[in-house]
């Protein structure tokens, strides 16, 4: 049985909305952690850094946001 990785931005999501993660940047390090390439370029663009932000405060994250998170 082969198991097919989702793509990095998919899993982004899954960690804003699921993870410990409390900020993009956290994402990326989780990110990068699991090994997914090309994390920064993925991530990088200001409409899904707000879209993260977004689903992070939709799950309760309460803390600052980090300057380049938005």
């Amino acid at each position: 049985m082969s198991e097919t990785r989702i793509g990095t931005v998919e899993r982004a999501f899954q960690l804003a909305r699921e993870g410990a993660c409390r900020s993009v940047s956290d994402i990326r390090e989780r990110l990068t952690t699991e090994g997914y390439e090309g994390v920064f370029s993925h991530l990088n663009g200001m409409s899904i850094r707000r879209q993260l932000t977004a689903a992070l405060v939709a799950r309760g994250v309460t803390t600052s946001v980090e300057s380049d998170d938005v």
